[in-house]
């Protein structure tokens, strides 16, 4: 039972320096302040992180845990017609995930610009965005759906920059001839990958 309890903690804490990270930056990530975000007694964060590293490289395992797919949309996934509209259906629902953590995402940013400045946590952050590439390609191109490496290479990147700015300047997209985030991103599919 402590076992959990411990792991439940560091969760919340974890999620707590998300809060914070989002909102204040690398700079104003500090023990005290995750403490605070989290409702716990002084010292609580310290308690569990071994440094500041220690706190950024578990921000950054979380975030991507947050902002991956739900068992729903892996059934979807895995039921679907492997056409160019099931693409489209879920590229929709990974953009809508994320957008929904707006927190996590922005969080998720400020840990890219603070990698610019700590080597290890460049490194760290690297090697888990990479895999997460990967592994995206490996399952695409394992599935079925149309597309190819290229496809999804050309997909991540896209969507990565629509996301981004549609979460700290969504005015841009104001006007948009499409229809709205859903028609960027089907516009971005049917770019990426050939008609059925």
């Amino acid at each position: 039972m402590v076992r959990k309890r411990n792991t439940e903690r560091r969760t919340a804490l974890v999620d707590a320096a998300i809060e914070v990270l989002a909102a204040e930056g690398a700079r104003g990530l500090t023990f005290r302040a995750v403490d605070e975000a989290a409702e716990v007694p002084k010292g609580t964060a310290s308690n569990y992180f071994a440094s500041r590293e220690d706190l950024f490289n578990q921000v950054g395992g979380r975030i991507h845990t947050r902002l991956g797919p739900t068992a729903t949309a892996l059934s979807a996934n895995t039921l679907a017609p492997r056409t160019r509209e099931a693409v489209v259906w879920l590229m929709t629902e990974m953009v809508r995930r994320i957008i929904d953590d707006r927190t996590g995402y922005l969080a998720l940013q400020e840990l890219r610009l603070e990698a610019t400045r700590r080597p290890e946590l460049r490194a760290a952050l690297t090697a888990t965005v990479r895999a997460n590439l990967d592994a995206n390609i490996k399952q695409h191109t394992g599935s079925g759906l149309p597309g190819d490496a290229d496809s999804v290479v050309l997909l991540y990147f896209s969507l990565t920059a629509l996301i981004v700015e549609h979460l700290t300047l969504p005015e841009v997209l104001d006007g948009n001839a499409l229809d709205g985030l859903d028609g960027l991103v089907r516009m971005f599919v049917e770019r990426a990958i050939p008609a059925d």
